[in-house]
């Protein structure tokens, strides 16, 4: 059966690798975000507000844990959302925590565009780490973080290790 949804181990997946922040940071990139790894678009920075269920909430004086929490649970929707359209092949949780956590980070176009998906949905399940390591680069450098999270992904879609 293919994996719907994020499990619970990919979404501390997900959070020991973005951090959590109740508080607007820049991130390595460069790009404004808070919680765990939510980039502000151009109206939540403007509006100094984030949606929450269709609702505005101010970061101005940051998050709560509750609230970090829900805002993970709709990037982390929309991760899942680009991961389905763009995989033709059956998922197993953990290929999808994989996958999801590479979304979440680099963003559905990159994930459409990618080699990844292309042999991967041809059914080659085993290039997808050595594909995953080829993304490591943030503002035209190579970032050590990104290194080790990418060998992370790597493990946990090959094998299903979490840590």
């Amino acid at each position: 059966m293919s994996a719907r949804t994020v499990t619970g181990l990919g979404r501390k997946f997900v959070t020991r690798w973005e951090g959590s922040r109740s508080r607007a940071y820049r991130c390595p990139a460069g790009k404004l975000t808070i919680g765990v790894g939510h980039l502000l678009t151009t109206s939540e920075r403007e509006g100094g507000f984030v949606w929450l269920a269709g609702e505005p909430v101010s970061y101005a004086r940051g998050l709560t844990p509750e609230q970090i929490d829900q805002l993970l649970a709709q990037d982390l929707a929309d991760a899942e959302a680009a991961v389905a359209a763009a995989i033709e092949v059956e998922l197993e949780p953990h290929e999808l925590d994989a996958l999801a956590s590479f979304t979440f980070n680099l963003g559905a176009p990159r994930l459409r565009r990618s080699t990844l998906r292309r042999k991967l949905n041809a059914g080659d399940r085993e290039s997808v780490p050595s594909e995953l390591a080829k993304w490591v680069r943030a503002g035209g450098k190579v970032l050590r973080g990104l290194v080790r999270r990418r060998e992370a992904e790597g493990r946990l879609f090959a094998m299903g290790a979490y840590l």
